[in-house]
């Protein structure tokens, strides 16, 4: 007759990994030592530019018309040596940038 031997139980793994009752507290040395963080919508605080010097709208403004009489001189053909050439025209439009950003300066 054949023995009703059965294999012993094996050893059951998993389930709880940690203990019950939730977290661990943390000791006093772990703890957060600022203040609790805010829900609240804070803006930030303004800063203060310094104003513009006094010269810089006077350069800006120079640099604006200095550039459009470059390239009506061009255009007339009047007192530019080497009229003809597209430097001239490239210069008064490198003067108007340079009044642009003269212009992003300015506060």
């Amino acid at each position: 007759m054949a023995t009703d031997k059965r294999p012993a139980p094996s050893r059951r793994t998993g389930g709880r990994v940690t203990p019950k009752g939730g977290p661990t507290k943390k000791s006093a040395e772990s703890a957060h030592d600022g203040p609790a963080a805010s829900t609240r919508y804070t803006p930030r605080s303004e800063t203060l530019h310094a104003p513009s010097p006094a010269w810089l709208p006077v350069v800006m403004i120079a640099l604006f018309l200095f550039g459009l009489f470059v390239i009506f001189l061009h255009y007339v053909d009047l007192f530019l040596p080497g009229a003809a050439s597209n430097w001239w025209l490239l210069g008064g439009l490198g003067f108007i940038l340079g009044g642009i950003i003269a212009a992003t300066q300015y506060r």
